[in-house]
Protein backbone atom coordinates (compact mmCIF):
# COMPACT_ATOMS: atom_id res chain seq x y z
CA UNK A 1 0.00 0.00 0.00
CA UNK A 2 1.61 3.48 -0.95
CA UNK A 3 1.00 5.82 2.03
CA UNK A 4 -0.03 9.46 1.09
CA UNK A 5 -1.21 13.17 2.08
CA UNK A 6 -2.99 14.74 -0.68
CA UNK A 7 -4.67 18.52 0.14
CA UNK A 8 -6.58 19.66 -2.76
CA UNK A 9 -5.89 23.59 -4.19
CA UNK A 10 -9.09 25.79 -3.20
CA UNK A 11 -9.78 27.03 -7.04
CA UNK A 12 -12.66 27.94 -9.40
CA UNK A 13 -12.36 26.74 -13.15
CA UNK A 14 -14.16 28.18 -15.20
CA UNK A 15 -13.41 26.01 -19.36
CA UNK A 16 -14.61 26.55 -22.58
CA UNK A 17 -15.35 27.98 -25.51
CA UNK A 18 -16.27 31.68 -25.44
CA UNK A 19 -15.81 31.74 -21.41
CA UNK A 20 -14.47 34.90 -21.11
CA UNK A 21 -18.35 36.29 -21.31
CA UNK A 22 -18.32 35.36 -17.55
CA UNK A 23 -15.82 37.26 -16.93
CA UNK A 24 -17.58 40.64 -15.22
CA UNK A 25 -19.85 37.30 -13.09
CA UNK A 26 -16.55 35.95 -12.20
CA UNK A 27 -15.32 39.43 -10.16
CA UNK A 28 -18.75 39.73 -8.92
CA UNK A 29 -18.19 36.51 -7.39
CA UNK A 30 -15.40 37.57 -5.70
CA UNK A 31 -16.72 40.41 -4.22
CA UNK A 32 -14.85 42.87 -6.07
CA UNK A 33 -15.50 45.98 -8.07
CA UNK A 34 -12.27 47.57 -8.87
CA UNK A 35 -9.96 45.27 -11.14
CA UNK A 36 -6.42 45.86 -12.09
CA UNK A 37 -6.05 44.38 -15.57
CA UNK A 38 -2.08 43.13 -16.19
CA UNK A 39 -0.31 42.13 -19.27
CA UNK A 40 2.87 42.08 -21.44
CA UNK A 41 3.25 44.82 -23.59
CA UNK A 42 2.69 42.83 -26.49
CA UNK A 43 -0.69 41.49 -25.07
CA UNK A 44 -1.86 45.52 -24.30
CA UNK A 45 -4.41 45.13 -27.13
CA UNK A 46 -6.14 41.89 -24.76
CA UNK A 47 -5.79 43.50 -21.91
CA UNK A 48 -7.50 47.03 -23.74
CA UNK A 49 -10.59 44.54 -24.64
CA UNK A 50 -10.77 42.85 -21.38
CA UNK A 51 -10.79 46.40 -19.14
CA UNK A 52 -13.56 47.60 -22.34
CA UNK A 53 -15.41 44.54 -21.35
CA UNK A 54 -15.43 44.95 -17.63
CA UNK A 55 -16.13 49.03 -17.94
CA UNK A 56 -16.51 50.72 -14.53
CA UNK A 57 -15.31 47.60 -13.09
CA UNK A 58 -12.24 48.27 -14.39
CA UNK A 59 -9.48 49.94 -12.11
CA UNK A 60 -6.70 50.28 -15.12
CA UNK A 61 -4.13 48.77 -17.11
CA UNK A 62 -0.33 47.81 -16.31
CA UNK A 63 0.90 45.91 -19.03
CA UNK A 64 4.61 45.52 -17.88
CA UNK A 65 4.94 42.05 -17.23
CA UNK A 66 7.94 40.34 -18.50
CA UNK A 67 9.90 36.94 -18.20
CA UNK A 68 11.28 35.97 -14.60
CA UNK A 69 9.41 38.57 -12.72
CA UNK A 70 12.05 41.23 -11.87
CA UNK A 71 11.43 42.61 -8.24
CA UNK A 72 11.62 46.13 -9.66
CA UNK A 73 8.60 45.19 -12.25
CA UNK A 74 6.81 43.79 -9.22
CA UNK A 75 7.34 46.74 -7.04
CA UNK A 76 5.93 48.90 -9.64
CA UNK A 77 2.64 46.74 -9.90
CA UNK A 78 1.99 46.89 -6.36
CA UNK A 79 2.59 50.39 -6.20
CA UNK A 80 0.02 50.93 -9.13
CA UNK A 81 -2.39 48.32 -7.25
CA UNK A 82 -2.27 50.64 -4.43
CA UNK A 83 -2.80 54.15 -6.71
CA UNK A 84 -5.90 52.88 -8.55
CA UNK A 85 -7.45 51.38 -5.14
CA UNK A 86 -7.40 47.92 -6.72
CA UNK A 87 -9.46 44.90 -5.44
CA UNK A 88 -8.62 42.17 -7.29
CA UNK A 89 -6.16 41.46 -10.11
CA UNK A 90 -7.25 40.13 -13.88
CA UNK A 91 -4.17 38.61 -15.61
CA UNK A 92 -4.01 37.69 -19.23
CA UNK A 93 -1.94 36.16 -20.74
CA UNK A 94 1.52 33.38 -19.64
CA UNK A 95 3.71 32.38 -16.71
CA UNK A 96 4.81 36.08 -17.17
CA UNK A 97 1.53 38.44 -16.82
CA UNK A 98 0.19 35.48 -14.11
CA UNK A 99 3.46 35.55 -12.53
CA UNK A 100 3.41 39.79 -11.80
CA UNK A 101 -0.51 38.99 -10.82
CA UNK A 102 1.08 36.39 -7.74
CA UNK A 103 3.48 38.89 -6.76
CA UNK A 104 1.00 41.80 -6.06
CA UNK A 105 -1.34 39.29 -4.28
CA UNK A 106 1.97 37.92 -2.43
CA UNK A 107 1.83 41.15 -0.09
CA UNK A 108 -1.43 42.89 -0.71
CA UNK A 109 -3.57 39.81 -1.18
CA UNK A 110 -5.42 40.60 -3.87
CA UNK A 111 -7.68 37.90 -4.85
CA UNK A 112 -6.49 36.84 -8.68
CA UNK A 113 -8.35 35.98 -11.77
CA UNK A 114 -6.10 34.39 -14.18
CA UNK A 115 -6.76 34.77 -18.15
CA UNK A 116 -4.57 31.96 -19.78
CA UNK A 117 -3.51 32.77 -23.20
CA UNK A 118 -0.58 30.16 -23.10
CA UNK A 119 -0.48 26.19 -21.84
CA UNK A 120 2.20 27.49 -18.90
CA UNK A 121 0.10 26.48 -16.11
CA UNK A 122 1.10 28.84 -13.75
CA UNK A 123 -2.45 29.64 -13.03
CA UNK A 124 -3.32 26.62 -11.05
CA UNK A 125 -0.45 26.91 -8.59
CA UNK A 126 0.76 28.87 -5.49
CA UNK A 127 3.96 29.16 -6.62
CA UNK A 128 5.65 32.66 -6.98
CA UNK A 129 9.18 33.19 -8.24
CA UNK A 130 10.85 37.14 -8.10
CA UNK A 131 14.42 37.52 -9.97
CA UNK A 132 16.51 39.91 -8.12
CA UNK A 133 20.51 40.76 -8.70
CA UNK A 134 20.36 37.93 -11.79
CA UNK A 135 19.20 34.92 -9.18
CA UNK A 136 15.48 33.92 -9.29
CA UNK A 137 14.00 32.49 -5.68
CA UNK A 138 10.65 30.81 -5.57
CA UNK A 139 8.29 29.75 -2.56
CA UNK A 140 4.60 29.23 -1.77
CA UNK A 141 2.29 31.06 -0.60
CA UNK A 142 -1.82 30.38 -0.88
CA UNK A 143 -2.44 33.67 -1.27
CA UNK A 144 -0.82 33.96 -4.70
CA UNK A 145 -3.50 31.09 -5.97
CA UNK A 146 -5.62 32.69 -8.43
CA UNK A 147 -9.53 32.65 -7.20
CA UNK A 148 -10.60 31.93 -10.76
CA UNK A 149 -9.32 30.67 -13.31
CA UNK A 150 -10.88 31.28 -17.20
CA UNK A 151 -9.73 28.95 -19.67
CA UNK A 152 -11.05 30.19 -23.03
CA UNK A 153 -9.79 27.82 -25.98
CA UNK A 154 -10.83 30.63 -28.16
CA UNK A 155 -7.71 33.10 -26.56
CA UNK A 156 -5.00 30.65 -27.31
CA UNK A 157 -6.02 30.75 -31.10
CA UNK A 158 -3.91 33.29 -32.24
CA UNK A 159 -1.22 31.81 -30.23
CA UNK A 160 1.95 31.97 -32.43
CA UNK A 161 2.83 27.73 -33.10
CA UNK A 162 6.48 28.18 -31.97
CA UNK A 163 5.30 29.22 -28.65
CA UNK A 164 2.44 26.93 -29.07
CA UNK A 165 4.89 24.39 -28.92
CA UNK A 166 7.41 25.51 -26.20
CA UNK A 167 4.99 26.32 -23.84
CA UNK A 168 2.79 22.86 -24.00
CA UNK A 169 6.22 21.21 -23.49
CA UNK A 170 6.56 23.75 -20.28
CA UNK A 171 3.34 22.34 -18.97
CA UNK A 172 4.49 18.71 -19.39
CA UNK A 173 7.40 18.90 -17.55
CA UNK A 174 5.41 20.11 -14.72
CA UNK A 175 3.50 17.11 -14.99
CA UNK A 176 6.26 14.42 -15.80
CA UNK A 177 8.50 15.48 -12.72
CA UNK A 178 5.35 15.50 -10.71
CA UNK A 179 5.81 11.92 -11.15
CA UNK A 180 8.40 11.48 -9.15
CA UNK A 181 7.51 13.74 -6.24
CA UNK A 182 8.49 13.50 -2.97
CA UNK A 183 5.03 14.41 -2.13
CA UNK A 184 3.49 12.71 -5.08
CA UNK A 185 0.22 10.70 -4.82
CA UNK A 186 -1.56 8.63 -6.76
CA UNK A 187 -4.16 10.85 -7.55
CA UNK A 188 -1.25 13.50 -9.05
CA UNK A 189 -0.08 10.26 -10.98
CA UNK A 190 -3.48 10.24 -13.01
CA UNK A 191 -3.56 13.84 -13.07
CA UNK A 192 -0.11 13.84 -14.70
CA UNK A 193 -0.18 10.81 -17.17
CA UNK A 194 -3.53 12.24 -18.43
CA UNK A 195 -2.12 15.79 -18.62
CA UNK A 196 0.67 14.27 -20.86
CA UNK A 197 -0.90 12.24 -22.99
CA UNK A 198 -3.43 15.59 -23.77
CA UNK A 199 -0.91 17.63 -24.86
CA UNK A 200 1.41 15.08 -26.58
CA UNK A 201 -1.52 14.23 -29.15
CA UNK A 202 -2.39 18.31 -28.82
CA UNK A 203 1.40 19.21 -29.77
CA UNK A 204 1.92 17.82 -33.25
CA UNK A 205 -2.17 18.30 -34.25
CA UNK A 206 -1.07 22.21 -34.10
CA UNK A 207 2.14 21.85 -35.64
CA UNK A 208 0.18 20.25 -38.64
CA UNK A 209 -2.66 23.09 -38.74
CA UNK A 210 -2.18 25.95 -35.91
CA UNK A 211 -5.79 27.18 -36.26
CA UNK A 212 -7.07 23.93 -34.98
CA UNK A 213 -9.97 24.53 -32.45
CA UNK A 214 -10.40 21.18 -31.08
CA UNK A 215 -6.52 20.74 -31.16
CA UNK A 216 -6.35 24.30 -29.22
CA UNK A 217 -8.68 22.88 -26.31
CA UNK A 218 -7.45 19.38 -25.85
CA UNK A 219 -3.92 21.38 -25.44
CA UNK A 220 -5.63 24.15 -22.65
CA UNK A 221 -7.06 20.80 -21.14
CA UNK A 222 -3.58 19.60 -20.74
CA UNK A 223 -1.82 22.19 -19.36
CA UNK A 224 -4.95 22.79 -16.82
CA UNK A 225 -3.85 19.11 -15.43
CA UNK A 226 -0.33 19.68 -15.56
CA UNK A 227 -0.47 23.00 -14.21
CA UNK A 228 -2.75 21.51 -11.21
CA UNK A 229 0.27 18.78 -10.50
CA UNK A 230 2.78 21.59 -9.99
CA UNK A 231 0.86 23.53 -8.18
CA UNK A 232 -0.26 20.19 -5.45
CA UNK A 233 3.43 18.46 -5.47
CA UNK A 234 6.88 19.50 -5.05
CA UNK A 235 9.59 20.45 -7.91
CA UNK A 236 13.09 18.41 -8.43
CA UNK A 237 16.12 18.85 -10.58
CA UNK A 238 14.04 20.04 -13.63
CA UNK A 239 13.21 22.70 -12.53
CA UNK A 240 16.51 23.92 -10.41
CA UNK A 241 17.78 23.91 -13.82
CA UNK A 242 15.42 25.65 -15.20
CA UNK A 243 15.04 28.30 -12.57
CA UNK A 244 18.95 28.45 -12.52
CA UNK A 245 18.81 29.01 -16.54
CA UNK A 246 16.21 31.44 -16.60
CA UNK A 247 17.31 34.00 -13.62
CA UNK A 248 20.55 33.88 -14.06
CA UNK A 249 21.05 34.00 -17.86
CA UNK A 250 17.89 34.89 -18.84
CA UNK A 251 17.16 32.16 -21.09
CA UNK A 252 13.53 32.23 -22.36
CA UNK A 253 11.69 30.60 -19.38
CA UNK A 254 8.96 28.21 -21.75
CA UNK A 255 11.94 27.23 -24.45
CA UNK A 256 14.64 26.38 -21.63
CA UNK A 257 12.03 24.06 -20.52
CA UNK A 258 11.55 22.66 -23.28
CA UNK A 259 15.28 21.76 -24.07
CA UNK A 260 16.27 20.55 -20.41
CA UNK A 261 13.60 18.11 -19.68
CA UNK A 262 14.37 15.15 -21.66
CA UNK A 263 17.71 15.52 -20.16
CA UNK A 264 16.64 15.81 -16.57
CA UNK A 265 14.31 12.75 -17.09
CA UNK A 266 17.52 10.88 -18.61
CA UNK A 267 19.43 11.97 -15.65
CA UNK A 268 16.51 10.63 -12.73
CA UNK A 269 15.31 7.76 -14.81
CA UNK A 270 17.47 4.60 -12.90
CA UNK A 271 16.14 6.44 -10.26
CA UNK A 272 12.27 6.60 -10.88
CA UNK A 273 11.17 3.99 -12.99
CA UNK A 274 7.75 3.71 -12.48
CA UNK A 275 7.32 7.24 -13.29
CA UNK A 276 9.29 7.06 -16.64
CA UNK A 277 6.57 4.12 -17.52
CA UNK A 278 3.79 6.20 -17.06
CA UNK A 279 5.38 9.03 -18.96
CA UNK A 280 6.33 6.73 -21.93
CA UNK A 281 2.91 5.43 -21.80
CA UNK A 282 1.55 8.76 -21.79
CA UNK A 283 2.95 9.50 -25.33
CA UNK A 284 2.45 6.38 -26.51
CA UNK A 285 6.31 5.34 -26.91
CA UNK A 286 6.46 2.40 -24.18
CA UNK A 287 8.61 -0.56 -25.73
CA UNK A 288 10.05 2.05 -28.27
CA UNK A 289 11.68 4.72 -26.87
CA UNK A 290 12.82 6.01 -23.46
CA UNK A 291 10.85 8.40 -21.66
CA UNK A 292 13.66 11.20 -22.07
CA UNK A 293 14.20 9.98 -26.28
CA UNK A 294 10.18 9.91 -26.64
CA UNK A 295 9.96 13.60 -25.45
CA UNK A 296 13.11 14.60 -27.27
CA UNK A 297 11.92 12.83 -30.61
CA UNK A 298 8.46 14.75 -29.59
CA UNK A 299 10.01 18.34 -29.50
CA UNK A 300 12.38 17.79 -32.43
CA UNK A 301 9.07 16.51 -34.44
CA UNK A 302 6.96 19.52 -33.63
CA UNK A 303 9.77 22.02 -34.74
CA UNK A 304 10.63 23.55 -31.13
CA UNK A 305 14.19 23.73 -30.04
CA UNK A 306 16.34 21.18 -29.04
CA UNK A 307 19.72 22.84 -28.03
CA UNK A 308 20.34 25.75 -25.47
CA UNK A 309 22.69 27.39 -27.26
CA UNK A 310 19.84 27.97 -30.19
CA UNK A 311 17.56 29.80 -27.57
CA UNK A 312 19.63 32.69 -26.28
CA UNK A 313 23.20 34.12 -25.22
CA UNK A 314 24.19 31.04 -22.89
CA UNK A 315 27.65 30.15 -23.86
CA UNK A 316 29.18 26.75 -23.26
CA UNK A 317 31.61 28.37 -20.38
CA UNK A 318 28.89 29.33 -18.84
CA UNK A 319 27.71 25.74 -17.93
CA UNK A 320 29.98 25.34 -15.17
CA UNK A 321 28.37 28.48 -13.22
CA UNK A 322 25.12 27.02 -13.87
CA UNK A 323 26.15 23.36 -12.78
CA UNK A 324 28.13 25.15 -9.51
CA UNK A 325 24.73 27.37 -9.25
CA UNK A 326 22.56 24.27 -8.80
CA UNK A 327 24.26 21.53 -6.85
CA UNK A 328 25.01 24.85 -3.81
CA UNK A 329 21.50 25.06 -3.16
CA UNK A 330 19.50 21.75 -4.47
CA UNK A 331 15.93 21.13 -4.91
CA UNK A 332 14.72 17.96 -3.67
CA UNK A 333 15.27 15.05 -6.41
CA UNK A 334 14.78 11.52 -6.34
CA UNK A 335 18.95 10.84 -8.04
CA UNK A 336 21.24 12.96 -5.38
CA UNK A 337 22.49 16.36 -6.99
CA UNK A 338 24.98 17.77 -4.43
CA UNK A 339 28.25 18.82 -5.04
CA UNK A 340 29.68 15.43 -5.73
CA UNK A 341 27.54 15.36 -8.36
CA UNK A 342 28.57 18.43 -9.87
CA UNK A 343 30.53 17.06 -12.92
CA UNK A 344 27.54 14.91 -13.84
CA UNK A 345 24.96 17.84 -13.88
CA UNK A 346 27.48 19.48 -16.32
CA UNK A 347 27.30 16.98 -18.93
CA UNK A 348 23.52 17.08 -18.22
CA UNK A 349 23.78 20.72 -19.16
CA UNK A 350 26.73 20.16 -21.73
CA UNK A 351 24.37 17.07 -23.97
CA UNK A 352 21.28 20.24 -23.58
CA UNK A 353 23.73 22.95 -24.98
CA UNK A 354 24.53 20.63 -27.73
CA UNK A 355 21.07 19.13 -28.37
CA UNK A 356 22.13 15.61 -27.94
CA UNK A 357 19.50 12.90 -28.17
CA UNK A 358 19.41 11.13 -24.86
CA UNK A 359 19.98 7.37 -25.12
Amino acid sequence: MREFVYTSQPARVVFGRGALAGLEREIELLGASRALVLSTPDQQAQAQAVADRLGRRAAGIFAQAVMHVPIETARAARDEAARLGADCAVAIGGGSTIGLAKAIALESALPIVAIPTTYAGSEMTPIYGLTEAGLKKTGRDPRVLPRTVIYDPDLTMTLPPGLSMTSGMNAIAHAAEGLYARDGNPIMDLMAEEGIRAMAQALPALHRHAGDAAARGDALYGAWLCGSVLGNVGMALHHKLCHTLGGTFNLPHAEVHTVVLPHALAFNAPHAPQAMARVERALGVAGRASAAAGLFDLVRDVGAPVSLKEIGNLTEPDLARAADLVVSAPYWNPREIGTAQRDDILRLLSDAYHGIRPV
